[in-house]
């Protein structure tokens, strides 16, 4: 349809607005006398042109094709591959095999009594990586890992909340019951990977959920792992609420009730639930929620069995200028305040591959401490690190600039689609509601018109394309992203930009332009001040792309009459105003909920109380009806233990979710990995950002250098040591 065409049918609607109205403010008289004769035919009048008008109008919109169109296909980019997805028993599996390795320098140690042989260093049954998992097979030992951390080292007791340093630190030193990073590579199962609990079993019921850790593992320190460790993480980190635990016990309360933890002997132990088939809850033993805290070192150190502890002392008991215990691949053995952090090989570690080889392969990861995280990219392309993760698309050029010139040291791949920016509308009807202006802002981001005709004001292309010209961003039209694993592409309804569809459904809210302004004025029925249809929008000062979208929805929805004014905030504003409710629109780069629902599915829908964009205040909150099917389908999708069945319930709330435009979707693209070129085993297609990070997801046990390509180690044949007691 012409440019001319749609003007005259948003013209045609308009006009017939505008006459109903004036044939009601004149009524069909013009003397009182007359008035006085015939009152029926008064009133007769003007309900028939307002009949005649909304017929015409509705006779217009008839016209306005509203249905949504198909969601394309995405392309594929230049530097990215397949991710080579297997299932669990090519991947790794646990077993006894008949002789183990190690390095040479470690043998060493070992013939000078510094270390036990490495069997006995190992559990009876060790973590075996498979061959036929490797991307490049199995590997030789040596080389370093250089990175960069932004984060201030707190400690390194991370059971009680303290940051080590994060972009990695805590990947490479801290272990979990089970491992979600890496989900990304199964074909057989969307669940985590065993890790220090090699299996798990469900009782019949589902109320019972028995789990068996490693038999003669060991602590950094050569102290063996056992159910203590699992025990005291739960009754002394997790469940304790004076512990600032990453994950606390209102993480394990269904239907009010509280889960319990028994143990059985020293390598099995089972969850008690008070629900059947709690299967999300395996997703709260990985390693951002679960941390192992080793009961040898800080039992006796605890507030509950030393009264001459309290909890702050208590928190700070692990400090980063002392070598910690841990679990990890690789231990901190030296710190230096805001510069440097140096973790070499762990001698304990519990993993091997499937020649016998102790893990990891290489013997030292080194972070350079900075203030900022733009500083890893910039180290990156200047050669002193080897990892960065392009996740803001204002670098992504530059970067790939570098990647390809001749003296590069790293290569560019990029993920599946997780990487997504929406427009979200504040649902609530109470919180952060200070008037009769904003009770209307509110009622009419509840009208599924309105969301649509959001949806349809935005042309997704122009504005991906204005951030990042190529293949790079496609638009989005919101609910799952189309890297995850549970998105049909046939249940997207996909609101497409139809600047003529949104005047349409705008014109059929009752807004026009009544003054002539430009902008459109709000209908006497919705706000009864008649004044311009203004809102805000927030972006995000922190992430560039958010300010761009900002001043495009500024103009595609000032050519339709609504006028936009943008507020750019930084993070802690924004949690401020979001906490308060008080925002009409913002722009957000959204999370991982929307690539692994299952880890975060009671994120999905308005369960909690703190849902993004539906909050409740003091008033309890009023759920759309659509939003209620979302909640059923997100608390189904919780408990649900099969694979298939969780994917059929996925299909359903990504239909219904952006049928009804829960939030309006913009552009979605790919996080870029850039890594250096020396490091082998790498998995194909590996996200950045997924179920976890770079360092979780990488298996950075797995990955080595050849003797060739391996560069100058910092601290060579150095092994964390321990001052006896």
């Amino acid at each position: 349809m012409s440019s001319n065409r749609k003007r005259m049918i948003f013209f045609t609607l308009s006009l017939l607005l505008v006459t109903a109205m004036l044939v009601n403010a004149c009524g069909g008289g013009d003397s009182e006398p007359a008035a006085a004769e015939a009152p029926a035919e008064e009133e007769a009048a003007p309900a028939a042109a307002e009949a005649e008008a909304e017929e015409e109008t509705e006779e217009a919109m008839a016209e306005v094709d509203l249905s949504p169109s198909e969601y394309p296909e995405p392309q594929m980019i230049v530097g990215s591959r397949a991710v080579e997805k297997l299932p669990l028993d090519q991947i790794l599996t646990y077993k006894a095999l008949d002789s183990y390795n190690e390095p040479e320098w470690v043998s060493e140690l070992v013939a000078e009594g510094a270390l036990p042989p490495v069997e006995e260093r190992l559990p009876v049954e060790p973590r075996v990586i498979l061959a036929s998992g490797m991307a490049d097979g199995i590997g030789v030992y040596g080389g370093v890992w250089r990175d960069f951390s932004a984060c201030p080292t707190e400690g390194y007791n991370r059971g009680a909340g303290q940051s080590a340093g994060w972009f990695g630190i805590e990947a490479a030193a801290f272990a979990s019951l089970l491992k979600s990073g890496p989900i990304y590579r199964r074909s057989d199962s969307l669940e985590p990977l065993p890790y220090l609990a090699k299996s798990w079993e469900w009782s019949e019921d589902g109320y019972e959920l028995t789990m068996n850790i490693l038999e003669g593992a060991k602590w950094s320190d050569g102290h063996p792992f056992t159910t203590e460790d699992v025990l005291f993480t739960w009754e002394d980190m997790i469940v304790d609420p004076n512990v600032q635990s990453p994950k606390g016990a209102s993480a394990w309360i269904f239907d009010d009730q509280m889960t319990e933890l028994v143990v059985i002997d020293d390598y099995s132990f089972k969850f008690v639930f008070p629900v059947a088939f709690p299967v999300q809850s395996l997703f709260q033993m990985d390693e951002g929620d679960f941390h192992i805290s080793p009961a040898h070192i800080l039992k006796p150190i605890h507030p509950k069995y030393n009264s001459d502890m309290d909890y702050v002392d208590f928190e700070a008991s692990m400090p980063p200028d002392k070598t910690p215990v841990v679990l990890g691949e690789f231990v901190p053995v030296e710190y230096i305040t805001d510069e440097l952090m140096i973790l070499r090989r762990n001698p304990y570690y519990w993993g091997v591959d499937e020649a016998g080889n102790q893990l990891p392969y290489l013997d030292e990861v080194v972070f350079e401490k900075g203030p900022s995280g733009v500083g890893r990219t910039l180290s990156t392309l200047a050669g002193s690190a080897d990892h960065s993760n392009l996740e803001n698309p204002s670098t992504f050029i530059e970067t790939l600039k570098r990647a390809e010139e001749d003296d590069a040291h790293f290569y560019v791949e990029w993920g599946p689609e997780t990487l997504g920016f929406s427009i979200k509308l504040n649902l609530s009807t109470t919180l952060g509601v200070k008037d009769d202006r904003d009770a209307a802002v509110r009622e009419l981001f509840r009208d599924v018109r309105f969301r649509k005709a959001l949806s349809f004001a935005l042309d997704r292309d122009g504005i991906s394309q204005s951030i990042l010209r190529g293949p790079f961003l496609r638009g989005w039209a919101g609910g799952l992203f189309p890297g995850s694993s549970y998105f049909d592409r046939s249940t997207v309804a996909y609101y497409n930009h139809n600047p003529e569809a949104a005047a349409a459904l705008l014109a059929d809210l009752g807004f026009e332009d009544t003054d002539g302004d430009g902008t459109l004025n709000w209908p006497a029925d919705r706000l009864a001040s008649g004044e311009n249809l203004v809102l805000a929008l927030v972006t995000s000062e922190d992430a560039e792309e958010t300010q761009t979208v900002g001043d495009a929805a500024v103009t595609l929805l000032g050519d339709l009459g609504v006028q936009i004014n943008v507020r750019p905030l930084n993070s802690a504003a924004r949690r401020e105003m979001n906490e308060a409710g008080e925002w009409e629109l913002r722009v957000d780069r959204d999370s991982q909920t929307f690539a692994v629902p299952f880890t975060r599915c009671r994120e999905l829908a308005p369960i909690e109380r703190e849902f993004s964009f539906h909050r409740e205040g003091s008033e309890p909150r009023e759920l759309l009806d659509f939003e209620q099917e979302l909640v059923d389908i997100a608390l189904a999708f919780c408990v649900e233990p099969n694979t298939d069945a969780r994917k059929d319930l996925m299909a359903e709330y990504n239909r219904i979710s952006t049928e009804n435009v829960h939030f309006v979707g913009v552009f979605v693209g790919r996080y870029g990995l850039a890594a250096a070129k020396r490091f082998k085993n790498v998995p194909a297609g590996m996200p950045v950002f997924m179920y976890n990070w770079t360092w979780e997801n990488v298996m950075p046990e797995q990955v080595w250098v050849a003797p060739e390509e391996q560069i100058e180690q910092l601290r060579p044949g150095v092994i964390p040591t321990y001052e006896s007691e």
